[in-house]
């Protein structure tokens, strides 16, 4: 046993980055956590912790990869950074991991207040955002998923341990016992119940998990399938700053662009300029509403020909009879055949951002070359012309130049750049929280640390090397 004074000061250098976040939270807006305390200097109770020092422990342990609120109890003990915040007070995991799940829009806002500072330090312009997708597994296992007939069945047991814990006697067992399994059955009660909600959200035959129902089943990196969100990252090219965040059950990223578009404008304050998506995010209903928010929109539009080649051969039509064959006349609105023949309009269907034009053939029931051109079909040849919406052929036109497919080459380097880095350095490739909303706060925690080290590296060390 040593006794000796200790200057906590002195725990960590003068260029150590816990003094940096220490610095930055303390310059940053904490009103809306303070105004959530309830405790009274003078009067019965322990003190409160200051939200600025939970928000300080917090940052600085994703920034570590440490996401567990028991660890970061566990490290204040020996750590002399996590030391140096706490003053060798010891913070209680409870405390922790209730701050970090509550106060979801508090959080936001410091985000938000975070991200306004990296603007004005020039780190931000919104001059050019690319927009990515990344699946982050829920806290629920491949075993948990349950169909809704076994889900019934957990359910009912469930609701008889309830009862049976409500009808027991208090002398069984301890009272702080007894009222622990009561509310881990109740938990577990409520859970079930929310599992058959969102089964009738999704597609018959579904299964969801018994213990984060809200998560979906996607595919990963590796080939395989797990429950998972959908975490969508939206980075500004100047110096790949996160600009917006949303999380989604959706496991593909068609439908999910409008929506991030949102997000940016709720955080940054305006549009960008122009955002870079891939493949994925690119369709016409995207097209439609980039355009409608005077956005410049760059990506990939997906060429349906190889597809439409695969169906053609699947259905045993002869390439000399494949739609380019055909020769269209537009004084009759019709298309002439390869043997002659002709295909009449018989109607079109209009969509949000095209319209089909449908052709029936009138003569293919005597032709000799039926069986090449339309085999197994007793109505005759079926063909159809799509036109695309202005909006839509100017993109298709934008994307065949030179400089937008340069700018298309830049985004896997800028905007998988931070799903990469949360997922390596922070560790966030599985979530500790359960549900949409507590979910989405966890991916939140991780971006605004990620754009806290962003400011530590490119504002903060170079100021203190130049003062020291």
């Amino acid at each position: 046993m040593i006794l000796h004074p200790i200057d906590i000061e002195r725990l960590v250098p003068e260029d150590h980055e816990v003094r940096a976040i220490w610095e930055l939270v303390g310059s940053l807006d904490l009103s809306c956590y303070y105004d959530q305390l309830d405790c009274v200097e003078g009067n019965a109770g322990a003190p409160a912790f200051d939200p600025r020092l939970l928000v300080s422990l917090w940052v600085y342990a994703y920034s570590k990869g440490v996401g567990s609120a028991r660890e970061i109890a566990r490290l204040s003990e020996y750590d002399p950074a996590y030391q140096w915040l706490t003053g060798f007070r010891p913070v209680n995991y409870h405390t922790l991991a209730d701050f970090r799940c509550a106060n979801g829009q508090s959080l936001r806002q410091l985000f938000i207040e975070v991200l306004a500072m990296l603007t004005s330090e020039g780190l931000v312009t919104m001059e050019r955002v690319m927009n990515d997708g990344t699946r982050i597994k829920a806290s629920a296992g491949r075993d948990t998923l349950r169909g809704e007939g076994a889900i019934r069945e957990h359910l009912a047991r469930a609701e008889g341990q309830v009862k049976a814990m409500e009808e027991a006697s208090e002398e069984e067992m301890a009272p702080r016992k007894t009222k622990a399994r009561e509310r881990a059955a109740r938990e577990r009660k409520e859970r079930l119940s929310h599992a058959l909600n969102e089964l009738e959200k999704t597609k018959k035959n579904a299964r969801v998990s018994a213990t984060d129902p809200e998560c979906r089943v996607m595919g990963q990196p590796d080939g395989g399938y797990a429950p998972s969100y959908n975490v969508q990252i939206s980075t500004d090219a100047k110096e790949k700053a996160i600009v917006g965040l949303s999380i989604s059950q959706s496991p593909a990223d068609q439908t999910l662009l409008p929506s991030a578009l949102s997000e940016i404008e709720a955080t940054a304050g305006k549009l960008p300029n122009q955002i870079v998506v891939d493949a994925g995010f690119t369709t016409r209903e995207a097209i439609l509403a980039a355009d409608e928010r005077h956005v410049d929109l760059i990506g990939s539009f997906p060429d349906a020909k190889a597809g439409r080649e695969t169906s053609l051969r699947s259905r045993g039509i002869d390439e000399a009879f494949w739609p380019e064959k055909f020769r269209f006349d537009p004084e009759r609105n019709a298309y002439i055949c390869p043997e002659g023949k002709l295909a009449a309009f018989r109607g079109r269907s209009i969509k949000r951002g095209k319209a089909i034009f449908h052709y029936r053939g009138k003569d293919c029931k005597g032709c000799p070359r039926k069986p090449s051109c339309c085999p197994g079909t007793p109505k005759g040849r079926y063909i159809s012309r799509l036109e695309n919406d202005p909006p839509i052929n100017a993109f298709i036109k934008k994307m065949e130049t030179h400089e937008a497919r340069a700018v298309y080459k830049q985004r896997g380097e800028v905007a998988e750049f931070p799903n990469a880095w949360i997922k390596a350095k922070f560790g966030l490739r599985q979530f500790r929280l359960r549900g949409l909303v507590k979910a989405g706060t966890e991916a939140l925690w991780a971006c605004l640390t990620y754009n806290i080290k962003l400011w530590i590296r490119l504002c903060w060390k170079p100021r203190i090397q130049a003062t020291g």
